[in-house]
């Protein structure tokens, strides 16, 4: 059985900031300064909760289906066997939501940042659907 309250903690987290961020009337009551370094915690909340999300579909696979598959090669074939087992929706979500992270040691770059930043407000759903089946097929 896998202890979820680590995933749940990171989807929450992200929530409430994406939720604060995307509210216009109170992002307008702040300085520039405040509003950049909100958004990027979108950003370093986005990451750590998506290393999360792809450790524990490891995780699951390894513990409900074979330690052998829970190793692929490429975290691309992680995804599609997530997708086969019913654990995520659409695989090539996960391929970019994978890009996006892989972009954030670069968001200093501002176009790469709004890119990250807009991917993350995708991306909540899709990992509270990932959390929302972990808790279903927990054994």
């Amino acid at each position: 059985m896998l202890d979820l309250s680590s995933l749940q903690k990171a989807i929450g987290s992200l929530e409430e900031l994406l939720k604060r961020v995307r509210d216009d009337e109170f992002m307008a009551g702040l300085d520039e300064v405040v509003q950049k370094g909100l958004r990027a915690g979108v950003i370093q909340n986005f990451e750590f909760t998506f290393e999360l999300c792809w450790k524990f579909i490891q995780r699951w696979i390894r513990l409900n289906r074979s330690p052998e598959d829970a190793d692929p090669l490429v975290r691309k074939d992680l995804f599609r066997m997530a997708a086969r087992y019913g654990l995520i929706s659409d695989p090539t979500l996960w391929f970019d939501y994978a890009e996006a992270r892989n972009l954030t040691p670069h968001t200093y770059d501002e176009s790469r940042a709004q890119e990250v930043y807009d991917t993350a407000v995708g991306f909540v759903g899709e990992a509270r659907y990932l959390l929302a089946q972990l808790e279903k097929m927990n054994d």
